[in-house]
Order: C-alpha cells, then structure tokens, then sequence
C-alpha cells in the first residue's frame, strides 16, 4: 500500500538522522529528497521486508589523484566521493568540494553594521597593527590561519542569523611577508584569534559568514605563535602557543613583537601556555592562559573523555609526549603534569611496525595556573630573574653538579636552584623534563587524538630527523630514540590508552586514560625529487601534522605540513579497513591546517579545513605557469582560505 508523500517524506528524513549527512552544495538537497515524496513503497527507507529502517554501517572516502594539472595544483582540489553503506546494502554518496567563508585579508561583517579584515592584526590596545612596507599603508592580516573548532552554544542569539546559529573558533599562527614581498614577519606579530558566527541553513547544512569577532587577548598579554587547536569535551577551544621563547636563547624577533604588541614588559614567560576560548551566546567570547600545563611547544592538544587527562604533543626538536591530569572535570586550572619516559628502543624495527614501545611516566609537579602565573609577574617586573629559578650553561662547566642535556637540537648544562623545583617544571619545562629523565628525543611531534570506541590515541611525526637519529648532534641516547637514519616524511603513532598505571616515583596516575604502549600506524617514504618536486611518495602521507578522528566515520583525518609534497594533502584513513585516501589537495607550498571533524551539529557532519602560506616554495616560485595561477588566485600570496568540505548527493538508494 502506497503512503501518503508528507509520511514518505518523514520516514525519509527520520532514516537521514541517523547517518553521517554532509552539508549540501547549492540545490543538492532538493535533489536528496526529491525520492522522497513521490508516495512509492520504493522511497521508504526499510529494508526488503518493509519492516526495519535502514541503519548507518561504515563509510569510505574514495581517493583524490594527485592532480598535475596547473590549474588544479593552484587551488584547492578534490574529486572524491563520501560513500555511506547501509545495513539494507545500499549506499549513498557526496561528491566533496571545498567552500571557503573567506579569504584572508578580505573585508567582511562584523555584526555590527560594519566591517573587519579577515585575519587582521591587532597590539594590545586593540588597535590595528599597520604594515608600512608597500607604497600605501594597510592592515597587516595572515596568510596562515590554523586551529579551528566548530561549536554550538545554548541560547545562542546573534543578529543576522536566520537558521541555527553555528560558531567556528580560528587562530592565525603568523604572517609570512609584509606586502614589500621581502620582509619576513615570522613571529613578529602578535596572532590573532576570531570568533565566526554561522548562520546554518537547517535544510542543507550550509554554513554562511554572518559576524566576525576579534577576540580581546590584552588581558593575556596577547598570543605567541598559534598553530593547532582542539574542541575540549565540554565546548571551549583549546589554543596553543608553540615554539616558545627561549628566555636564555630568545628568538631574533622578540623584540619586533613586543613592538608590535605595544608592550615591552613582556615576558618570554609569558608565553608557551594554552590559552582556552569560551564562546559566548552573542558570538563574541573571553579567554585565558593555562600555566599549569608545561611551557612547551604546544601544538594541538587532546582531552580524553574523563574531562581531565590532557596528551599534548610537542612541535620542537628534543620534544617529548607529555600528560597532564586535572584536578577536576572541566577545569584545567590545577594539576599535575607528567612527561613519558620510553622503555624501548624506538628504533628502524619500530619504525617498520614489528615491535612496539611501552612508557612509564615521570611527575614533573603539581600546581595551579594562578600559582604559576605569580612567579611570571615576578619574573616580568624584575622581582625574579631566570637564574633565580635555574642556572643554565651552553658550554660545559666541568662541575658535576650540572647536568647535561639536550635541548632545541644543542646541548646544556643545568642545575635548578633549590627550592624552586615547581617554577623550573612549569616554566623551563623543557629542561627540568630532561634533568628528571623524559625521553626528550622526538622531534616535531605535532597533532593529537582519540579514537574513543578504541581507547587509542594518535600522535603526528612531522618529521624523524635530527634528534632522532642516532650519533646526530641532536641526539641523547638516554632518550631510548635511535634510528639509523632519518625519515623526513615522518608517520603517525597510535597509543593504547588504559589505567592501573604508577609514576616513577611509584604513585598511582589517577586516569583511565594513560598511554602505555604504542606502535606505528603510518610512515611517509622519501624520494629523489620528481617531475612535479616532491620529495616524498606522493601516494602516501608526508609530514602529517593535523590529526581529528571522527567516531562516527571510524575515520582519522591527516593534515600535512609538507615541504616534500609540493602540494600538500587532507588524508582519510580508515582505521577499521586501513584504507588511506586523499581527499584534499591543498595549493602548491601551502599547508593543510584548520583540521576539524564533527560528527554532528543539528544533524550534520562537517570537516573543517584551511590552508597556509600559498606558493611559498622556491618549487613553486620556480614555475612561472604556476606561480602567476597561485597568485592570481590568492592575492598575490598574501590571502589564504579558512573553510570546510561540503558534499553534493550524487546518489541514493533507500532499499535494497
């Protein structure tokens, strides 16, 4: 017997609810309901037997070639399919294509009658940092936007918005050039973060710019070099600062930032925290720094489902995986912060996925953000000075009561002052984890996540190289890391994660969700340069960086920050078929960033992503059709894209 079409309509939009549904490119959805309504047995989402829904089984991302093309290497690129199978056997598709909200450097809304630049800069006054270098002044803005987090907030009201308001959190890790084209701004300026309001259309899912808000970072004394971010469990966004300033070996462009911050009574110290961003329901939003969790090279932090484990990764050369545990749910303010300690060799068997290495974990300390923040003021002012905190030296001292230690890809000779134990962990993180025996030997380990169901997290080697090899200059034996030779394509390691688990000190870790052992998951391959410049395999990951899992899609996306891709790719890997696909092509000498996969908001999925710096490669520069494409394209180098994947249905089948 027929149903009447409204019914047909929703059983048909019932059965959608429970499978992953991307957001639609213009007209799609009519097209995806317009099997729907035609009264027909046939457009019931049941199975043969017309009693039993259609469930959601797995899904598989079809693979992108590696375009060649120059027009398609100039842009961002994709030809695959989302392809979900149901427990009735049929499949639906999407064809992916990438929909920015904006350029870089583009003025667009900020929902208040007026308009900002998209990426622009700011000092601490909240006015607007000028680049004078070309013929006519202008707001200096980045061509490097990075960590991005998709979010909801209850009773959100924001003017403008007309269907169901959607907020994207996004930081901006640098600019690369002033507008001369030759003034290198790496690090110079203080990064900006923004809130973007979405107006998401219910029926499509299409995000829409309506409002962009720059973040007040003065009362944290700005924002130092912000590269990956995460979604914490309870809705915040979890910034980084990586690289930080070295306070006894500081960057050259210290002193242009404090510049152009417009504060010189800044601290080193002050930065290399994790600033937190909480939205608020006007679309604008407050934040702060958390001092309790390592001054480190954070890049892209995890929380685990307990709300109170933290694994973060480390972007530096002699970097280490490091762990911290809340005191309580939701709040990481207080805590006690741990650094793994390898107890096998992460050597060329490792490496080729034969054996695997376990931890154990050493206690750095406990403390308080506000604790810690109190030695920074004093270190500021003047009150403290470094070497009230630790006695450094770079040559050595031939004193045994220094230790030495590897650090930054050079040596050390260290001796913390007594008593000041808690302030060297907290703030000379790097060098106090060495002293107490962290495996400080990794180099570039970026992204992290979790594969919930699995209780396996993931971390991304940009690169082994250097401090991994071993005799390198870099290289500390104590640090149980030995290859025989580099691997500059780097892989992702996954880490089961479990409880039961005691310190060094033989205190048990209050956490069920502690790495102990780990395998490599995926390796890049180096090769001589090809025909298009690669230097590594371009059929297989190269200097992943962005690491999301979706548990939904049973899917761990990979984002590249790949000197040897000439294009750098967003991978899809399946972790139940280990089926790796392409499924982005970022523009020749960008960088995928921006990672970020939801599987719902309102009943759609999304994956986030941006890219940086494109046509910065002397590849790229080198090829005249090329570079005058990506040019042409992205103002001239100067913009980049802050977006997401969206998905046209190119099929659907509802019954066997």
């Amino acid at each position: 017997m027929s149903q009447h079409p409204s019914s047909s309509r929703r059983q048909a939009l019932k059965f959608f609810s429970t499978i992953p549904m991307l957001p639609l490119g213009a007209g799609a959805a009519s097209t995806l309901l317009s099997g729907c309504g035609g009264g027909g047995d046939s457009a019931t989402p049941t199975t043969a037997g017309g009693s039993t829904t259609a469930t959601f089984v797995s899904a598989a991302f079809t693979s992108t070639p590696a375009p060649t093309a120059t027009a398609d290497r100039a842009t961002t690129y994709t030809t695959s399919q989302m392809v979900v199978t149901l427990s009735d056997h049929s499949t639906r598709s999407y064809n992916l294509a990438y929909e920015p909200y904006f350029l870089t450097g583009t003025t667009v809304s900020d929902g208040q009658g007026g308009t900002i630049v998209a990426g622009g800069y700011y000092d601490i006054q909240n006015q607007p940092i000028m680049d004078t270098t070309g013929s006519t002044a202008r707001q200096f803005f980045s061509d490097s936007p990075d960590g991005t987090s998709l979010l909801t907030v209850a009773n959100a009201s924001v003017s403008g918005v007309t269907g169901n308001a959607v907020f994207a959190v996004v930081q901006f890790e640098y600019t690369t050039y002033a507008q001369d084209g030759s003034t290198s701004m790496y690090g110079k300026l203080p990064s900006p973060i923004a809130v973007l309001t979405l107006d998401q259309n219910p029926s499509t899912g299409k995000l829409t710019l309506v409002k962009y808000h720059n973040v007040d970072t003065s009362g944290v004394n700005g924002l130092w070099i912000t590269c990956g971010a995460s979604l914490s469990p309870w809705g915040t966004h979890l910034s980084s600062e990586e690289y930080e300033p070295d306070a006894w070996n500081l960057p050259s462009y210290w002193s242009a930032f404090q510049t152009n911050l417009g504060s010189t009574s800044v601290s080193p110290y002050h930065y290399g925290h994790l600033p937190e961003v909480t939205v608020k329901a006007d679309g604008t939003a407050t934040i702060k720094k958390h001092h309790c969790l390592g001054r480190i090279s954070h890049e892209l932090v995890q929380v685990m489902p307990d709300n109170r484990t933290v694994l973060m990764g480390d972007d530096a050369t002699n970097g280490a995986l490091f762990l911290f545990v809340a005191d309580k749910e939701k709040d990481l303010s207080a805590g006690t912060l741990y650094v793994g300690q390898l107890q096998d060799t992460f050597d060329t068997a490792f490496l080729a996925g034969t054996n695997t290495v376990s931890w154990k974990w050493i206690k750095l300390g406990s403390a308080t953000s506000a604790e810690i923040k109190v030695y920074i003021d004093l270190l500021a002012n003047g009150t403290l000075s470094k070497s009230d905190i630790m006695d450094v030296k770079t040559s050595d001292p031939s004193d045994s009561t220094y230790t030495k230690i590897s650090i930054g890809g050079a040596k050390n000779w260290i001796k913390v002052v007594s008593g000041m134990e808690k302030a060297a962990a907290f703030l000379e993180t790097h060098r106090y984890a060495a002293l107490m025996g962290g495996s400080m030997g990794f180099t570039k380990l970026e992204g992290t996540t979790v594969n919930i169901a699995d209780k396996v997290a993931y971390s991304a080697l940009q690169n082994m190289e250097t401090s991994m090899v071993s005799g390198a200059t870099a290289w500390d034996s104590a640090s149980k890391i030995a290859l025989t030779s580099a691997l500059k394509a780097g892989g992702v390691m996954a880490h089961t994660l479990g409880s039961g688990q005691i310190d060094t000190s033989g205190n048990a870790i209050d956490s069920a969700w502690i790495p102990s052992v780990t395998k490599m998951l995926l390796t890049g391959e180096d090769i001589s340069a090809d025909s298009l410049g690669n230097t590594a395999n371009p059929a297989t990951v190269a200097n992943p960086d962005n690491l999301k899992f979706s548990e939904k899609l049973r899917t761990l996306f990979i984002g590249e920050d790949s000197g040897q891709h000439t294009n750098n790719f967003l991978w899809a890997y399946n972790v139940d078929t280990k089926q790796l696909s392409r499924i982005l092509s970022i523009p020749a000498g960008g960088e995928s960033t921006g990672l970020h996969a939801v599987d719902e908001i309102n009943g759609w999925t999304y994956i986030s992503s941006n890219f940086q710096h494109a046509g910065d490669s002397s590849y790229v520069r080198g090829n005249t059709e090329l570079n005058a494409a990506v040019n042409a394209n992205y103002n001239n180098k100067f913009s980049a894209a802050v977006g997401y994947l969206t998905g046209t249905a190119t099929s659907l089948k509802l019954s066997a």
